[in-house]
């Protein structure tokens, strides 16, 4: 059971995720046939892992890997469960209940530490000997072990549709705020709607702040980390920061005056839509996971990807890379080594390797693995060479932080709250759901 009111509120995740579920309930009972070690020794057991995700638009993914490896092991059944909305609460209820699944998905980052009791120990594991060094982090708790596993490496960034900056004559990816506001006035000189948004979604604008937190962090001369810490520790303000006190809010003001109409009411579907019909020449608060969607409205489209303009220093302007979602093992549960073992044969096999690239067509979180053919992955693969990538900052906060803040921006363009109004309750919420300690 939970220990604390701040307990309860920091298991009270929401996770990115596109449209669409699929529900495959299995029974918790069912795990009384696994038997723990002995069940994996012996191989023939019938065993079943009950899996419980909130990520409905890799369901095909998911029961592709299921399939594949009933090949590999006949007596291992997975049961998929997928839910959306309501998969925060529910997992916390289930938990709560001592009914944890064998498997859960959690954001990453500071959430490692949020389920670290209800989390197998991983780290000498060959799966985690297999994730990159940037993603291994983040599924490390505080204390140094590996207890998550990334459903992917994820790619954070503006997209931009190649064909509208041309048409209005933009040669140059905008990289300062200045260039912003330049590219603005040259798109709508020419009849182009300069953003898509979705700004109905409370996740969108920690994609966005995380670029404005990295910057504000370089300038003050400490980790992304260290700042965040700072600010659930109450010893700074946003005021302490000009990139966050005002660079981040004129940036959320151009888009909203500058961008398609009524965006609250805007959701990520309407976004991918607005952007790949060409209604708007930049997407903001998305990544590398919309590639697809777009380009089935409009296979053709040219894509490009940019750092967000957070400052005058066009170097700040960064590309983020990062795995934000983490699968997590039941340490109680009666087939924990038979899950375990499942998931090694997934982070080391050649099926695995190919899994990620070929058939989730995600950025992989393991070495050794090819990028997916799309566009965005080899264009990040490209950039990466010659510019250094910005730090997963979202990671150091609670998704219970994250959904307040996105409330409270949505408060700030609806209106509803000043922009002093919006600083002063994001601080405090910052103190209120930071961290899971």
């Amino acid at each position: 059971m939970f220990k604390s009111k701040k307990k309860m509120a920091a298991l009270t995740l929401s996770l990115v995720m596109a449209t669409g579920a699929l529900a495959a309930c299995g029974n918790k009972d069912n795990n009384d046939a696994g038997t723990g070690n002995k069940g994996a020794e012996s191989g023939d057991k019938p065993v079943t892992i009950n899996m419980f995700t909130a990520s409905p638009e890799y369901t095909e993914a998911f029961n592709a890997y299921i399939a594949e490896y009933k090949k590999v092991k006949p007596n291992v059944t997975i049961n998929l469960e997928i839910m959306q909305a309501d998969y925060n609460t529910v997992l916390k209820s289930r938990i709560a209940a001592g009914s944890t699944p064998d498997v859960f998905q959690t954001t990453a980052g500071g959430d490692i530490d949020t389920f670290a009791e209800y989390s197998a120990d991983l780290t000498n594991e060959p799966l985690a000997a297999a994730m990159t060094d940037a993603v291994k982090i983040n599924m490390t708790s505080s204390d140094g072990k590996v207890l998550g596993l990334p459903v992917k490496n994820n790619l954070m960034m503006m997209i931009y549709n190649k064909k509208l900056l041309a048409d209005a004559g933009i040669s140059e990816v905008p990289k300062t705020t200045a260039q912003m506001e330049d590219v603005i006035a040259k798109l709508e000189a020419k009849g182009i709607t300069p953003f898509a948004n979705a700004y109905k979604e409370w996740w969108v604008w920690k994609h966005i702040f995380q670029n404005f937190v990295d910057a504000a962090a370089e300038d003050a001369g400490i980790t992304p980390k260290e700042l965040v810490n700072k600010f659930i520790a109450g010893e700074t303000t946003f005021k302490d920061h000009p990139v966050l006190n005002d660079n981040f809010f004129k940036f959320i003001d151009l888009t909203v005056k500058h961008g398609t109409d009524k965006p609250l009411e805007r959701d990520s579907n309407a976004e991918v839509s607005d952007f790949a019909l060409g209604k708007a020449a930049f997407m903001t608060g998305k990544g590398a996971w919309d590639e697809e969607a777009i380009k089935k409205i409009t296979p053709d489209i040219e894509i490009g990807i940019a750092g967000y303009p957070v400052s005058e220093k066009a170097e700040q302007s960064k590309l983020i890379v990062g795995a934000d979602q983490a699968l997590r093992i039941n340490k109680d549960s009666k087939v924990a080594a038979e899950t375990i073992a499942f998931f090694n044969w997934l982070y080391t096999s050649d099926y695995g390797k190919s899994w990620f690239s070929d058939v989730a067509k995600v950025i992989p979180p393991i070495k050794d693995a090819p990028l997916p053919k799309l566009d965005m992955p080899r264009l990040m693969e490209e950039a990466l060479k010659t510019e250094a990538a910005g730090d997963l900052s979202v990671n150091y906060s609670l998704d219970t932080f994250h959904q307040k803040f996105g409330e409270l921006m949505q408060a700030y363009i609806g209106g509803s709250k000043s922009k002093d109004q919006a600083i002063e309750e994001i601080q405090k919420a910052w103190v209120q759901f930071g961290t899971s300690k």
